[in-house]
């Protein structure tokens, strides 16, 4: 396995001094955001990161190799090159096979991190269960990835543009703890509230690190959702948010939108309906996990002693 990671020199020296590491993905780089917005993004959540007492480790695939870390040239070629695949669990054989750039989803960061020997990931919002699932089948495979590849996903809940309830129903099914950071409601991605509560609310990284340190000392697989709402100054508010959301979904539906292109479909339809907001927004979100997840890192690197 380890013949296809290929490490930067920053992320190789943490962790060969076990000092704390958060994994970033590119998906959101080179499907969730328009340049430059999205290189702008990256470079900033991975200083955040540094800010707050851990490393970043930004992951994606190029040339044949699971890059643990890039390089500024290889973060600009994610936020500009038009021919970057989706990689979820799935798509590792192929892509690393065909020697294609691919950008790791939730569930491929996971993959790629666990590999690396990382435990702490935050990224935006996790997939789910779509909208009208029970009818499609559409169910990421973000989910199933939580069930069992190790690591504590720091998140602003699961997009908006999913079925939240149905969601948290297969969270539970597969016996994912759905922690709310400083929150009892799990939030919806744009929105910090959702109608929807969550399993424990704690309030502290320490806290996080001793529930995490617990669960996989037990021999418990399977990773954690930390569920960190967007700061207050750049939330949208609920109501209006989902009636976008409608309207993206029915103008998805009404274009025969499917499988790998929904998400990213529905995000810039959500983006054009509210004028750019749920953009900055999103920007917002991804750097506020950033810094929770470092700090979680950290108190997790801590009681490993």
């Amino acid at each position: 396995m380890k013949q296809y990671l290929t490490f930067t020199d920053e992320v190789r020296h943490a962790l060969d001094n076990n000092l704390p590491v958060v994994a970033l993905e590119t998906t959101i780089i080179s499907h969730g955001m328009p340049y430059p917005q999205n290189i702008e993004m990256a470079k900033e959540v991975e200083q955040i990161i540094r800010d707050n007492g851990a490393v970043p480790a930004t992951i994606g695939i190029m040339d044949g190799k699971i890059k643990i870390g890039l390089s500024e040239s290889e973060l600009e070629e994610f936020a500009t090159n038009k021919s970057v695949e989706k990689v979820s669990r799935r798509d590792f054989p192929y892509i690393l096979a065909s020697g294609k750039i691919g950008a790791t989803t939730v569930a491929g960061t996971m993959i790629a991190a666990q590999l690396a020997g990382i435990r702490v990931f935050a990224t935006g919002g996790i997939g789910g269960v779509h909208r009208e699932g029970e009818i499609t089948w559409d169910v990421s495979a973000d989910l199933t990835e939580l069930a069992q590849t190790g690591l504590a996903v720091v998140c602003a809940g699961c997009k908006s543009i999913l079925d939240i309830g149905r969601t948290l129903e297969y969270l539970e099914t597969q016996g994912v703890p759905v922690v709310g950071y400083r929150t009892d409601e799990f939030p919806s991605f744009f929105a910090r509230e959702s109608g929807f509560g969550v399993d424990f609310r704690l309030d502290a990284p320490e806290e996080v690190a001793t529930v995490m340190d617990t669960k996989w000392k037990l021999g418990l697989d399977g990773g954690l959702v930390i569920a960190n709402p967007v700061p207050e100054k750049d939330a949208l508010d609920h109501g209006k948010i989902e009636a976008v959301i409608l309207q993206a979904l029915k103008e998805a539906k009404e274009n025969g939108i499917a499988g790998k292109k929904v998400t990213p479909f529905l995000l810039s339809k959500v983006k054009e309906l509210t004028e750019g907001n749920s953009l900055q927004t999103n920007i917002a979100l991804v750097k506020h996990n950033a810094a929770v997840a470092a700090q979680i890192a950290a108190a997790y690197h801590k009681k490993q002693g």
